[in-house]
């Protein structure tokens, strides 16, 4: 073989060899680089948190007045976050407790600022009231208002306390007039997020038909209103689904009690006077008795003989009066 070709072949084999030794450890540099760029990414996407914004913990209903319960944070992703969204660090969740809802939220779902009405702001009132409904404020103190115990959205009986006049005199009652009457604000405050000392109202403003505004309007006139706070828990046979028993409107009350039933030294004026003792008068004309009630009426007594001949024996009576008393029925 010719010593040139030889040589040739030599140096081919040796530049083949290096070329695959450095690009073994090119890859295996870019490999690692890779690896290196891969760990040090992992931290930094786990060290960013995502945003957290506002959404509905519970099913929110139009019109429905929300309360803390009904909202929480919840991570979102950052991309594509639309500028209506609530997020946390900008506003507290509690500047958005008491606002009432213009649609419906379903649970996990966003809560956008232009859905809904601010409390405080222009026309929420009447955005609180439902279709048909009227706002009616009544006086409120400590005493009437369950010492300031009493919120926005809560249910409550109405109480009347007045002074009767009859003919047994004067008479005080108490009487229930409505019952489960939502309230929707104490005074201008419409929240539901109450202070370490609660407040005492000196307004309540309650949600009404019609025609118990103009009950409640008399009622004022007529005497002391005072608020009895219903528990939240106190339903009425089908109103168990508490979407349906927020939508219930108030009631029109039944019972009463008279001050001849806290106090029985009190006499009840609807009691029967006691019957009056019975007068009875017999007539006796010869051997005939005849007994006659006061009322004029008279009535031959089955026991006497029979009365003799008035010509035979001649003009004779004899008078008496005997007084029986009357039994009570």
């Amino acid at each position: 073989m010719n010593s040139k070709r030889v040589a040739f072949l030599l140096l081919a084999v040796l530049v083949a060899g290096a070329t695959a030794f450095l690009a073994r450890a090119w890859l295996a540099a870019e490999r690692a680089a890779i690896v290196a760029q891969a760990g040090t990414q992992r931290p930094m996407a786990a060290a960013k948190p995502a945003v957290q914004v506002l959404v509905a913990r519970t099913a929110i209903r139009t019109g429905q007045i929300i309360k803390p319960d009904d909202l929480r944070w919840q991570p979102w992703p950052q991309g594509a976050l639309p500028s209506t969204y609530i997020i946390e660090g900008r506003r507290p969740i509690s500047d958005f407790v008491g606002a009432v809802a213009r649609s419906s939220f379903h649970v996990g779902e966003p809560i956008a600022e232009v859905e809904i009405v601010m409390a405080g702001s222009r026309g929420f009132l009447a955005a609180v009231l439902r279709p048909g409904m009227r706002a009616v404020s009544v006086p409120a103190t400590a005493t009437t208002a369950v010492s300031g115990f009493i919120y926005a959205g809560d249910r409550v009986d109405v109480l009347l306390t007045h002074v009767l006049n009859g003919p047994g005199g004067q008479h005080s009652a108490t009487e229930t007039i409505l019952r489960n009457a939502r309230v929707i604000a104490m005074d201008q405050k419409l929240d539901f997020a109450p202070g370490d000392k609660p407040d005492i109202a000196k307004t309540a403003t309650l949600e009404l038909t019609p025609k118990q505004t103009e009950i409640i309007t008399l009622a004022v006139k007529m005497g002391d209103l005072s608020l009895v706070l219903r528990s939240l828990q106190d339903m009425e046979e089908g109103e168990r689904d508490q979407a349906v028993a927020d939508e219930v409107p108030a009631e029109l009350g039944y019972s009463y009690t008279h001050d001849s039933q806290v106090s029985r030294l009190i006499k009840n004026p609807a009691a029967a006077p006691p019957p009056e003792a019975a007068r009875t008068v017999f007539l006796l004309r010869g051997s005939a008795r005849t007994k006659q009630e006061l009322d004029g009426s008279a009535a031959a007594d089955p026991s006497a003989p029979p009365a003799p001949d008035p010509a035979k024996q001649g003009p004779r009576t004899t008078t008496f009066t005997r007084t029986f008393p009357s039994v009570p029925q």
